[in-house]
This record gives structure tokens, C-alpha cells and sequence, in this order.
């Protein structure tokens, strides 16, 4: 008799030892111990977001990766912003990577940068790397680099969405030959079920799982997720200086939605990008762990992908995996 781990099983899950091809994605601030767990548990992946454990969370980071130990043995990744513009950041990127190594983690998932350094450290252990990409030139010099396959984050995705759809994306990606998984736009098996009918072996949910009882973000937040359809998501540069796709609340009209002239000149300058890149990573980490902690009482700054279109109620992550992996 087969199980639902055999309905689902292919060459993604079994490079990654997990029963089902979902991943729990890395979401600043929204990755805490706890959700990452579940998703492991449930027979996905969770991925830690290093910066949302230490700064959002409060752990040190080696007791956080030990916290979630104590809620899964099963496989877990962390997710590691390679763009290496400031030596402090990626001192503390090396320090997080040698931690992740040393308590067994073995997928990591890379994006923004070049993940050359991050390759050739998993591979001392036989370690499994994909990247974030959004285009084909992206993949190239991925794949250039060493990885072993990649996250397609697609124009439905929330946070640094793309621009394309994933049937399109699909095509411009597969012909590389490594593994693809299909990230924005999945909030439920019909979503799952395309995406694996395209070619894409694998899913990777934000939105779905922000809307768990089992992620530490503010009922205001989850709120917003169960109220919101997909015409409700904007893009918005004011966050990262690129597009990052918002719930349009009162707050996000208010605020408005594009840079002004002098941030969009200098996010243009070779050397003046670097500079407001990280005055922009500030802010928004100041704002979106407030808006995350306060609710609609501090802004209603709320990241999401359009696949609130599909989500209208807070489940337990278990309940969502039985949901979008259904025998």
C-alpha cells in the first residue's frame, strides 16, 4: 500500500531526504524556530532565516538551530543573502554558515549574490545548494558557480517577486538540467498540482504559512492574509530599492509606493548602490519586525504573494501539508 510520501517522492525530495517536495521558505521576519520546525516535521523542509532567528527572535543563533533540533530531527535548510557588499555582514554571513555546518544542516539556499563561497563549503560535506533566481541570466551564473538546482521565484511570489509566470520561468530555467522548484503563487494542491504538471519538481510556500497557527507574527498580519485578494498585492520598491510585493493597506497608499529621485540615483551608482541598499536593509528591518510584533497599530506593512487569493483560514502547518499533499 503506498503512502503519501510515495505519491509524492521524486529526484528533489530524495537529494534532500524529506517525504514531500515542499518547502517552508525563508521569510524576513517571519521565520521563527517554531514554524520552521513544523515544516519539517510535516515531512517538507523548513528553512531558517538566520537574520529572523538572531534579530527578529532573539536567539543566538547556534541555540536557535539546537531549539528547533528539540522540535524535529527531520531535515531543515537555511537560507544565506550572499550579496556581499558590507564586510561586517559577511563576517557574521561565514560565522552563521560555519554554525549551520557544525549542527548538521546540509541545504542552504542562496540568493542576491554570487554563492561560489557557500558551494564550496556545503561540498566538503556532500551539502546541497539552490539559488534564488528570477531569470535565466541569474541561473547561468548560478550554475556557473556550483549550485545544484534552483528556487524559480515567479511573479506571484511575495517579497522580491519576479517577472515572469511559472510556466515561462519554467522554460527559461529547465533547459540548464538541474532540479527547478516553483516558488509564488502556491496556496494550496491545485497550485501544487500545476507546478509539478509544468516540470517543476518541487513547490516553495511564503504566504500560506505566514497564515499558520504555528508562525509568531501578529494576528493583524494574518488578518490581512485572509482578507486580501490577489489584486490586493502591489510592488513596492520603498522596502529594498527593487520591487517587494505588499498588501496594499492604507498604510502602503499612504507611504506610497515608489522610491524618490534621489534613492532611485544613487540605488544607479555603481559604488552609492551599496549605500542605500544597506539603509534601506535597515529600515526595513526596523519596520517589519515592529509591523510583525505591533499589528496594524504600528503600519500595516504587510509582505505577501498573490496566492491570498486561496487562503481563508489560519491552519496548523500539518493541516496545510495534508491540504496541498493529499493522498
Amino acid at each position: 500500500m503506498s503512502t503519501t510520501a510515495d505519491t509524492y517522492a521524486n529526484a528533489f525530495t530524495q537529494m534532500l531526504g524529506i517525504e514531500l517536495p515542499v518547502i517552508c521558505g525563508a521569510m524576513y521576519p517571519c521565520s521563527n524556530a517554531e514554524l520552521v520546525a513544523a515544516a519539517s516535521e510535516a515531512g517538507g523542509i523548513g528553512i531558517v532565516q538566520p537574520i529572523s532567528l538572531t534579530y527578529v527572535f532573539g536567539y543566538d543563533y547556534r541555540e536557535g538551530l539546537r531549539r528547533i533540533r528539540e522540535l524535529t530531527a527531520k531535515p531543515i535548510g537555511v537560507n544565506m543573502l550572499v550579496e556581499g557588499s558590507n564586510a561586517t555582514y559577511r563576517k557574521r554571513l561565514e560565522e552563521w554558515m560555519d554554525v549551520s555546518l557544525d549542527e548538521g544542516v546540509r541545504f542552504f539556499v542562496t540568493a542576491l549574490g554570487n554563492p561560489r563561497w557557500v558551494v564550496d563549503l556545503a561540498k566538503q560535506v556532500d551539502g546541497v545548494v539552490f539559488h534564488d533566481v528570477t531569470n535565466v541570466k541569474h541561473a547561468q551564473k548560478a550554475l556557473d558557480n556550483g549550485v545544484d538546482g534552483f528556487i524559480c521565484v515567479n511573479n506571484r511570489a511575495g517579497g522580491h517577486a519576479g517577472e515572469f509566470t511559472p510556466q515561462q520561468l519554467f522554460d527559461e530555467i529547465a533547459p540548464l538540467g538541474k532540479p527547478t522548484v516553483c516558488a509564488g503563487g502556491v496556496g494550496g494542491h491545485e497550485h501544487l498540482r500545476e507546478a509539478l504538471d509544468i516540470g517543476y519538481l518541487g513547490v516553495q510556500l511564503g504566504t500560506r504559512f505566514i497564515a499558520s497557527k504555528e508562525a509568531s507574527v501578529h494576528d493583524d498580519y494574518k488578518d490581512a492574509i485572509l482578507a486580501a485578494k490577489a489584486t490586493d498585492i502591489v510592488l513596492t520598491d520603498k522596502i529594498s530599492g527593487v520591487p517587494v510585493a505588499v498588501i496594499n493597506t492604507p498604510y502602503v497608499e499612504r507611504m506610497g509606493l515608489k522610491a524618490g529621485w534621489l534613492a532611485k540615483k544613487m540605488l544607479r551608482g555603481r559604488k552609492t548602490k551599496h549605500w542605500m541598499r544597506t539603509y534601506y536593509a535597515i529600515m526595513s528591518a526596523i519596520k517589519l519586525k515592529k509591523a510583525n510584533h505591533r499589528g496594524s497599530g504600528y503600519g500595516d506593512f504587510f509582505q505577501a504573494g498573490k496566492s491570498v487569493e486561496s487562503i481563508d483560514e489560519v491552519l496548523s502547518v500539518a493541516d496545510i501539508f495534508a491540504e496541498l499533499c493529499p493522498q
